[in-house]
């Protein structure tokens, strides 16, 4: 029988997809409101946590739990309401948080992994 996924590990991207969805909505709210900081700011915090993750789990699924999360949050904020009621109005700023946030994902997801001090893999410098 094989080991498959353990409990904690489930509940930690589980934790990462919240984590993203709540860091999608605050930079949502954030990044309009005080340009061009909150623009950088709301996308620190996506690198902030989408790195976060990668070095917590160690894999690139640290990064996609967030980045998920992140993304269904955008994208069901983007849809607006029946009311005309929308937090995204399609300018310069909402623009350049979407796909900022998904560069700075896609960066994350694609950093190499660096070698633990342990490791003699007879990489250079061992």
């Amino acid at each position: 029988m094989s080991g498959g996924a353990k409990p904690g590990r489930i509940a930690a991207y589980a934790g990462l997809v919240v984590l993203g969805a709540v860091v999608g909505v605050a930079g949502a709210l954030v990044h309009g409101a005080f340009f061009p900081g909150g623009l950088l700011l709301a996308l620190a915090a996506c690198a902030g946590l989408f790195y976060g993750g990668l070095r917590a789990t160690g894999t690139q699924t640290g990064v996609m739990a967030p980045g998920a999360g992140w993304l269904l949050a955008v994208v069901l904020l983007s849809l607006g309401r029946p009311e005309g009621d929308q937090v995204f109005w399609g300018g310069l700023a909402e623009l350049v948080y979407v796909i900022g946030g998904m560069v700075v994902a896609v960066m994350c997801a694609t950093i190499p992994r660096v070698p633990h001090h342990g490791d003699r893999s007879g990489a250079l410098g061992a």
